[in-house]
């Protein structure tokens, strides 16, 4: 079986190498030449277009920023279309469920399988095969893709016939994980502005009730004064945004939401919207004078 990943960043690259380790002709694409580069040094198959990749693959990951992204791989830059008939598609970006089930029947119609296949777990997980998958559409498709998914993930959530019930869980994962996200950089904030250390308060609320996993692996990146970009502020402004607009339209008022937003649009404003998104610690401590570990 042949696989391809369109999108080589954090998550797809980490996905497109697990595809490789687990014995998968692996292609991948990505619009940056470096990516490409590093991707084929390490056992991978880098492809010119995302057309020439589809048209060589039974089944093709598109590991893109969002709908508008996925639709442009897909049909504006010639992968649908390139595809054998039969071909899967899985989406795994964060979209609107709307954006999602749109996708997929035009896929269908085009005569091809669709998987509305949004991820969780960090660039980590997917270098290691070890992503949780929400995933949901038919059983063609989910039978079609299920090599890929095992080289990709730890865990594959079937949700259901219908593209778009994946993406409502994906939504459901991101508006906790934003918030975890801005509370875990708040709580840290202050520890320090309290003269604790931050690696020992880590250690003590790991083991503790108030604990989350965006606590325990965003917080060291804070203790340790490391943004390098695994999952960018500006990510957040997207999904968050994402998570507002839907809670607003079912009739909610999503509090928590609003305000994790705030304070990643402020990053973001300040300038850190492409470091790491444990850069939104920055916004406290700029606003309390505060001093972070390795930030002059």
């Amino acid at each position: 079986m042949k696989v391809g990943i369109i999108g080589l960043g954090s998550m797809g690259g980490g996905a497109a190498r697990a595809c490789v380790a687990a014995g998968l002709v692996t292609q991948g694409h990505d619009i940056a030449e470096a990516a490409m580069r590093a991707f084929a040094a390490e056992g991978g198959q880098a492809a010119a277009t995302p057309g020439a990749l589809a048209a060589q693959c039974d089944a093709v990951a598109v590991y893109v920023l969002n709908a508008d992204q996925t639709e442009a791989a897909l049909f504006d830059s010639g992968a649908a279309a390139a595809a054998r008939p039969g071909t899967v598609f899985l989406l795994c970006a964060t979209m609107p469920p709307a954006r999602a089930t749109a996708i997929a029947e035009r896929l269908v119609g085009m005569g091809h399988l669709a998987l509305d296949a949004p991820v969780s777990g960090g660039a980590a997980k997917a270098r290691a095969g070890a992503l949780t998958i929400m995933a949901s559409g038919s059983e063609a498709a989910f039978a079609r893709a299920s090599v890929m998914l095992d080289a990709m993930a730890a865990q594959v959530f079937r949700l259901g016939p219908e593209p778009g019930m994946a993406s409502r869980m994906k939504i459901v994962n991101q508006h906790l994980a934003g918030i975890h996200i801005a509370a875990a950089a708040e709580a840290l904030t202050q520890a320090i502005a309290l003269g604790m250390d931050p690696a020992q308060v880590i250690e003590v609320i790991a083991d503790c009730a108030g604990t989350s996993w965006m606590f325990e692996n965003r917080g060291p990146h804070i203790a340790q004064g490391d943004y390098t970009p695994l999952s960018a502020v500006e990510i957040w402004l997207k999904d968050l945004a994402i998570v507002v607009d839907i809670a607003t339209e079912v009739g909610l008022d999503p509090v928590l939401a609003r305000a994790a937003l705030a304070r990643f649009r402020a990053a973001a404003e300040a300038g850190f919207g492409r470091e790491d998104d444990a850069a939104v610690a920055k916004v406290y401590a700029r606003a309390a004078g505060l001093a972070l570990p390795g930030v002059a």
